[in-house]
Formats: structure tokens, sequence, C-alpha cells
């Protein structure tokens, strides 16, 4: 087993991607798969991960085979997220309901999830209904993603799980998509990381170094995960994003159980407790994750009781 296959076990236990990835069902499921696959120094059979076409490719196989999600596909240059990490941000987030829930982790349509930002890839309602049956809410303030998220969830015969919103604030969080008699078992995030185009272009260089691909004709890389400017920065960078994102969840205190957002600066986690003390919550958690040499993390807060939690979370008759 090659350091990369052995770093997977850090992977959420109930995460279908711990082990190392059976190419041959995968292009027995999703046929185009095969023009990308080629194998190592180990004689392990892997795609070019700096390649966004095979990373692509990869991702439309692995939610055919193991989500049964069909047609999915994005616009060149938007955000291709890496499976594995998305779907460990929603094990977690399982687990966080759970211990309001006897231990036992709620499924299906009683759970109510509100996602900022779905992304033209709409990934986290359409992992979070296929493993847990949940019901999800999505935004987004760029319509030509949001287009295409409504795409994949009609081709998939999702419209009675997944609702998509249009945010027309680019500074709002909540407000203006959400409503006043509406309750939210949890929110989840995965905010604009960097500051500026140029800080995500440095984050870009490093990713080609740690995938060994650095060399003298990249120097204005092309990001394997691709990303458009609104999905990897804004003015302030993540921390400026998910401060907006804590001072609004107080007017939504009584309609959310748990508000989350993954942060991937540690740099940013004494300010943002700092916030969530100011605030009020009663309760903050943060779940640290690992993808491989990535890691990164989410930080969970509530202004419920432990009491109303468990009140919240217990299943529906």
């Amino acid at each position: 087993m090659t350091e990369a296959a052995a770093t997977k076990i850090n992977l959420h236990p109930r995460n279908l991607h711990r082990g190392r990835y059976d190419f041959a069902q995968l292009i027995a499921s999703s046929p185009e798969l095969a023009a990308f696959v080629a194998k190592n120094e180990y004689g392990n059979e892997t795609i070019n991960f700096a390649d966004p076409a095979a990373v692509k490719a990869l991702n439309r196989a692995l939610l055919l085979h193991d989500y049964h999600i069909k047609d999915w596909d994005i616009p060149a240059q938007y955000l291709c997220p890496p499976i594995p990490g998305r779907a460990d941000y929603l094990h977690y987030l399982a687990d966080l309901l759970g211990e309001s829930n006897g231990g036992i982790i709620p499924r299906g349509k009683a759970v109510r999830a509100l996602d900022i930002g779905t992304g033209a890839n709409c990934i986290y309602p359409l992992i979070g209904h296929a493993v847990y049956g949940w019901q999800f809410v999505g935004t987004e303030i760029d319509k030509t993603a949001l287009q295409n998220a409504q795409q994949i969830v009609e081709a998939n015969q999702l419209g009675d799980a997944v609702e998509l919103r249009f945010q027309g604030s680019p500074t709002s969080i909540f407000e203006g998509v959400t409503y006043a008699d509406e309750y939210f078992d949890l929110t989840l995030c995965n905010p604009p990381f960097h500051a500026s185009l140029a800080e995500a272009r440095q984050g870009t260089q490093r990713k080609w170094q740690n995938l060994g691909k650095e060399s003298n004709k990249h120097k204005n890389p092309v990001l394997n995960f691709g990303g458009q400017s609104m999905e990897l920065c804004c003015e302030g960078g993540e921390e400026a994003f998910v401060t907006r994102m804590i001072e609004e969840s107080v007017s939504g205190r009584d309609h959310c159980m748990w508000f989350t957002t993954l942060i991937s600066k540690s740099s940013s986690l004494p300010h943002i407790y700092r916030l969530i003390k100011n605030i009020g919550a009663v309760d903050n958690r943060t779940f640290e994750m690992s993808q491989g040499q990535k890691k990164s993390r989410f930080v969970a807060w509530t202004f419920m009781s432990k009491e109303q939690r468990g009140a919240r979370g217990k299943p529906k008759p």
C-alpha cells in the first residue's frame, strides 16, 4: 500500500471511499473514465489528479456507482469537488445530529439541511440525500451555477428532496433565502477561502507542487478542481465571509439547531471562536478532517441548549 492509499484511513468510518478506488467497477459504471486511467510507478491503477478532465470523469463515476447519481456534469472552470472530502463533512454532521437523537443518526425527510453556496456541482445535497435521505435547500448567487445544479436535480428526479434558491445579494448569507416559518436541523457551507484571485493562484501552485507537477511550464497552472472567482475568493477571504455568517445566524437562532461551515485556515479559528462566544452561542464544536495531504475542519455552533436540541432531535412520528 502506498502512502497515498494509507492516508485514506483518516476518512470517516462510514465514508465509502476509505479504500483504494476499484477502477474496474467504476469504469463498468462509467466507461468514459477508462480513457483517464493508467498505472503509476507502483503498478496501481490511478488517474492524473492534476488533470481537470480526469477529476471530473472520476467524480462522475463515483457519483453514479456509489450514490446512483446520473447525468452529473459541471460547466468548464467551475468547482469540481473531491468527493471523499465532501462526503466526510456530511458523515460528521450526521454524527453531530445523532448526539441529540440518543446516539442514533436521524435519517429521512424529517431532517432539513441548508447548503449555503451549493455550486454548480450540488454535491452536498446529492450525497446527503443519497446516504441519509435528508431534505436540502441549496442557495447560490451564481445563476449559471444554479441552473446547472437544477438540471442535475431534475435529471435525477430529486425535486421533492432538493430545493434550490437564488441569493440575490452577494453580501448576504441567510437573509433573503430563508423564510420566517421554516426550520433547519443544520446548515453547511464551503466558503470562498481566499481574499483575492492572486491568493487563489498561490494556493493552486501549492496544490501542483504537492501533486509533483510543478515545472517551469506551469507558470499559471490550472487548478485541478477548478473554481470560478466567486467560488474561490471574496473580499476579506473566509474570515470575512464566515464573520457575516455568524453575525446573521443570530436572527435565525430559533430556526436552526446547528450552524456549520468549513474552515480552511487554522489561523482563522481564534477570530471565529471569539465571535461565536460574543454572539451568545451556547455550544460550539470543531471537527478535524483530512484527506491525503489536505487537512481541513468545520466549525459548528448552536443557540439551543442540550435539552432543546434533544427535543428537536427526537424522531418525528
